[in-house]
């Protein structure tokens, strides 16, 4: 029998979604497959790697394949997947699975476990080494949600899902929402969720297009645009975070996840960094915004991209609900992870900062910057005032009170007079001022006491 030709063999691969979004991933022509036959029992396996460049950078990657057995996971499989990851820590480039399986292959028994554990202990290898992300474009679920869920970001298309245990298999099935990509935005699991696979993969292709390679370089955006906008102190949130950063650089992540803040990576005069803004909604900070701010600082810190934060926060939540819910927990969270970054740590009180909110963020950074009109205080003015002069106040002299302790104890004159406070600015001055700091601490270098890492509250 004649030994077939690569054509005829080529000819048995199926031109299936999974082989269109990972080539779609990729430069133009830049695409090459690896482990293309490997063919458990006579078939191709589920999952399609190989590597390319990324908008000019090398990536490597995996497509699940669900044409295939379901995209079942298998020794093939995960031996395929395992491949991209050893390549990946090897040569600093960052690694995008897409995940599009009905699960692992029963028939295998023990070894699918195997399977999904191989990768899973290569994808913890890599963590803080080369950035990972996750495009979910159909269905993820059980050990392979988990390991999708260990990467850096996880994006998903609307109609994706995204599950542990499947719904219809759950004793509370009939819950609403569950395994959908609107829940697994709003429970913080997915960063972001786009409308389809090509607007799931211009997501991910716009994030490796803007963060580093490895944890041992520096990155930008070359393609950044000098930002003309105005800055006043009317500015929250995320509008404040885009007229600091370059021109259309800005991404948010986790936009449905902690409605009180903002985090985006974005950048500063082609440098990378990440944006943390703690006034989104006007609210008090929750424990899903401690977690999700902390997450993304302990990322940037990660991969030394510069974190600027913008504070103007009352502070976290109060209240026996949230004393029940643990939230001195999540709370600890976000100031250790502050605390122990080494990373360049700006941080700009733009409005209000009261006690913790206050404590949490500023004394970690290494400049603080405040507008003139900032208000920064050990509680509310209002509270403070209270304890100070409780016993001045007579039903009518409050207002006065309050105006002379914020002119007076709560102004950034205050806190500057005592070091607290770098620089005291005109709001127009932000971007300058931020930029500045940013650029003046970019050879920073922080010596650690030895030992394996944080132990950090969870």
């Amino acid at each position: 029998m004649a030994r077939k030709t690569l054509a005829e063999m080529e000819q048995t691969l199926t031109d299936s979604k999974a082989r269109q979004r990972i080539v779609s991933l990729f430069d133009e022509d830049s695409f090459i497959e690896i482990d293309k036959f490997v063919s458990p029992d006579g078939e191709t396996a589920g999952v399609i790697t190989g590597y390319g460049l990324v908008e000019g950078a090398p990536v490597y990657a995996f497509s699940q394949d669900i044409t295939v057995k379901g995209g079942a996971m298998c020794k093939a499989s995960a031996a395929k997947i395992s491949k991209m990851y050893d390549l990946a820590v090897k040569n600093g480039a960052p690694v995008v699975g897409i995940y599009d399986s009905k699960g692992g292959n029963i028939a295998e028994g023990a070894a699918t476990l195997k399977a999904y554990a191989d990768i899973a202990a290569a994808s913890a290898k890599l963590s803080g080494v080369v950035p990972q992300i996750s495009l979910v474009a159909g269905v993820c679920g059980g050990a392979a949600a988990m390991t999708a869920c260990m990467a850096d970001f996880v994006v998903m298309t609307e109609a994706a899902e995204f599950f542990m245990t499947a719904p219809f298999v759950a004793e509370d099935g009939n819950l609403p929402g569950a395994g959908t990509a609107a829940n697994a935005a709003k429970s913080g699991t997915a960063a972001i969720v786009a409308k389809d696979d090509d607007a799931a993969v211009k997501e991910v292709k716009k994030l490796i297009g803007i963060l580093p390679s490895n944890n041992l370089e520096l990155s930008g955006n070359d393609y950044f645009a000098e930002n003309d906008a105005d800055i006043t102190d009317a500015l929250t949130g995320l509008d404040m975070i885009k007229a600091i950063a370059d021109k259309d650089s800005v991404t948010e992540l986790y936009s449905e996840f902690g409605a009180a803040s903002c985090v985006a990576i974005g950048s500063l005069s082609w440098r990378t960094a990440g944006f943390v803004a703690t006034n989104k909604n006007g609210a008090k900070l929750s424990a899903d915004d401690s977690a999700k701010i902390a997450r993304f600082v302990s990322f940037c810190d990660a991969f030394s991209i510069p974190v600027v934060t913008v504070l103007d926060s009352e502070g976290f939540e109060g209240g026996v609900a949230s004393e029940l819910a643990g939230s001195v927990r999540d709370t600890a969270k976000l100031a250790q992870v502050y605390m122990s970054a080494t990373t360049a740590k700006v941080t700009v009180i733009t409005g209000k900062a009261y006690g913790s909110a206050y404590c949490a963020f500023a004394p970690a950074s290494d400049m603080v910057i405040a507008l003139e009109t900032a208000v920064i205080s050990p509680a509310s003015p209002k509270a403070s005032v209270i304890f100070l002069k409780g016993d001045e106040l007579n039903g009518t002299n409050e207002a006065q009170l309050i105006d002379e302790y914020i002119e007076n104890a709560a102004s950034p004159f205050a806190l500057a007079a005592q070091g607290n406070v770098d620089r005291i600015i005109e709001a127009y001055e932000t971007r300058d001022a931020v930029l500045s700091a940013v650029e003046m601490l970019s050879s920073k270098r922080v010596s650690s006491p030895k030992r394996k890492h944080i132990n950090f509250v969870y």
